[in-house]
């Protein structure tokens, strides 16, 4: 890994306040006096930044920034994948009291364009020449934007060290003074949900908003300054990015994945302590371990397969007795010790999120010694309002853990969480309607997700509000719970269950191509492209018995009747997923009506 620089990092004062975020800069940076608080892998190299290069590069943005007559409330976007630049950028904007507006590199140029308009944004720091492009196009149509700087290095685009060559010569003064002059309920970010119902509405955090999760949830991430982490859900969503701040505050090191497409190799680099992920991630890498384990012949085969049931039937918080108890300790010996090899070899907590977790995924991970922690909240909630223990003994599979110190959970009478305490949004920018429409007169947030308490202390996820339908027969159907019971199967990789207004609930099957290729090869059936494998009757036969044996766990109304199989997965640029991943199901119904309505024909 590259040296780290070692450049003296300038004086900072008011080093004992903890109450806005760029206040870990001078609190925990500098407490930790880390080499590498960030990493990024530059032309094959980790290129690491030391905390005094971290805290004068944060401050040299603040100072060009200045020069460029930013101030407080003025609002500066941030497009750009994962990179230590992005931090720069963002806490340099902070301490001036300005707002960051970060958006997904994903989105079109004309979703830019109603940011840009909307915030009100004057300048943009992207991270490359496509997003460079995108948003010269929108910027176009936005007045309000006065300059756009590149972390890349493009002819002709000016550069984000431009911004700190501005500041070169900065009053530290000034600085200082902007610096005391934000209030830890100032607003810090706006973010624009994804707008799956509609345009995109600006959610208002402020510093306490997100730095009361930092404190809140820090207890759960119990990796302290000699750790690291590997970093690769994206910072433009409050997960990840809240995420880093409580990596900031436990001295964690910070590495980026160059990519999705490199993380594997990644992990053997870095050999994190700690990362964060969605549940689908994991099913991935379930899936290929599982894919790797179906190749093998003999006893090695046997001795895999042993240890994957040994691994499904694990409870974290019961002994299994002494005989499961010796077994199990084999198996991590001979088996699950690759699983944890292939993730680095020093993984001691993942944390899952923006999405519900599979239950046979938590137990056979926590089975192979790698704890998997499932939490839940929304952007609205900055974002954390549940998260299940690190430790054994309170970590019940199936929940989203406990509601974290300081907010408040109840539930509606249809069954609604609700939430209040300080983690809660000031609101959605300029849209004072909509935001009545969520946060009731006494403070409490409608989440719009569905359900229960389990033994008076775990929250448990059931579903979304908006999305429960009812059938003919007058009978209620929870489509998300009804999916990830379907995405069980090794063979199904997405899935949609509709049906309103009709007899029984449908699906729409994407497959999990890998795992049906292999079944396919030792069934004598032709695997030269998706549709051909669909359209063998065996296939279709398989997959009916998978989806017969999932539907057994269902009441007869919830079941799936019959099913579409799709030769294309949900992307985001098919517009069937938010950048978050999340089906867009109005999108969904619409593209594939035909084959819906056909299947009540």
């Amino acid at each position: 890994m590259e040296a780290p620089l070692t450049t003296p990092a300038p004086p900072v004062s008011d080093s004992s306040r903890l109450d806005r975020l760029f206040d870990l800069l001078t609190v925990c940076v500098a407490r930790d006096r880390k080499p590498d608080v960030f990493a990024s892998k530059v032309n094959g190299v980790w290129k690491t930044h030391a905390y005094d290069e971290v805290i004068r590069l944060c401050n040299g943005v603040s100072h060009g920034l200045m020069k460029l007559g930013i101030g407080k409330d003025d609002k500066v976007a941030i497009i750009s994948a994962n990179r230590p630049e992005w931090n720069f950028a963002e806490l340099g904007i902070q301490q001036l009291g300005a707002v960051s507006v970060p958006m997904y590199p994903t989105i079109t140029a004309e979703d830019y364009k109603y940011i840009f308009n909307d915030a009100e944004v004057k300048y943009v720091f992207v991270g490359n020449e496509e997003l460079l492009r995108k948003a010269e196009t929108a910027a176009q149509g936005a007045p309000s934007v006065q300059g756009i700087f590149s972390f890349d290095k493009i002819p002709g685009a000016r550069h984000w060290t431009e911004v700190l060559e501005l500041g070169k010569d900065g009053d530290e003064a000034a600085l200082e003074a902007a610096k005391a002059a934000v209030d830890p309920e100032d607003l810090v970010t706006l973010i624009y949900t994804s707008g799956t119902t509609g345009v995109p509405k600006g959610v208002m955090l402020t510093h306490h908003n997100v730095m009361s999760n930092v404190k809140a949830v820090k207890q759960f991430v119990p990796i302290d300054n000699t750790g690291r982490a590997l970093s690769f859900l994206p910072l433009c969503h409050i997960y990840e990015r809240t995420v880093v701040y409580i990596y900031l505050n436990n001295g964690v090191s910070v590495y980026y994945a160059e990519s999705m497409e490199t993380i594997a190799d990644n992990l053997r680099e870095v050999k994190p302590h700690v990362f964060t992920t969605v549940p689908r991630l994991l099913e991935k890498v379930y899936d290929k371990i599982v894919a790797k384990g179906r190749d093998l012949t003999g006893v090695k085969r046997a001795l895999f397969f042993w240890a994957l049931d040994l691994g499904l039937r694990f409870d974290p918080m019961k002994d299994g007795g002494w005989w499961y108890n010796r077994q199990l300790a084999l198996a991590r010996k001979l088996i699950f010790s690759k699983w944890q090899e292939a993730l680095g070899g020093n993984v001691k907590l993942i944390c899952s999120g923006s999405a519900a977790l599979q239950p046979r995924l938590a137990r056979v991970f926590w089975a192979a010694g790698i704890p998997v922690t499932e939490g839940y909240g929304l952007t609205e909630t900055s974002p954390v309002v549940s998260v299940s223990s690190v430790e054994p003994v309170d970590m019940m599979v199936g929940t989203v853990g406990v509601v974290i110190p300081g907010v408040q959970v109840k539930f509606a009478e249809d069954g609604e969480i609700l939430v209040k305490g300080p983690n809660v949004m000031k609101g959605y920018y300029k849209k004072p309607e909509q935001t009545a429409e969520v946060i009731d007169d006494d403070g409490w947030f409608h989440t719009g997700d569905i359900g229960e308490m389990v033994d008076g202390k775990y929250l448990k996820i059931t579903d979304r509000k908006k999305e429960i339908f009812k059938t003919s027969g007058g009978k209620y159907i929870a489509p998300q719970m009804v999916e990830n019971r379907l995405k069980e199967s090794m063979f199904i990789e997405q899935v949609m269950v509709a049906g309103e207004g009709q007899k029984f609930p449908c699906a729409l099957i994407v497959p999990e191509f890998e795992a049906l290729k292999t079944w396919c090869k030792l069934h004598d059936v032709p695997v030269e492209s998706n549709q051909q494998m669909l359209a063998d009757e065996r296939v279709v036969a398989k997959l009916q018995q998978e989806v017969d044996e999932l539907n057994k766990s269902f009441a007869k109304y919830e079941q799936v009747k019959k099913f579409v199989l799709l030769p294309q997965p949900f992307s985001i640029d098919g517009g069937e997923l938010t950048p978050k991943l999340s089906l867009k199901r109005k999108n969904i119904l619409a593209k594939y009506k035909a084959q819906i309505d056909g299947m009540y024909a």
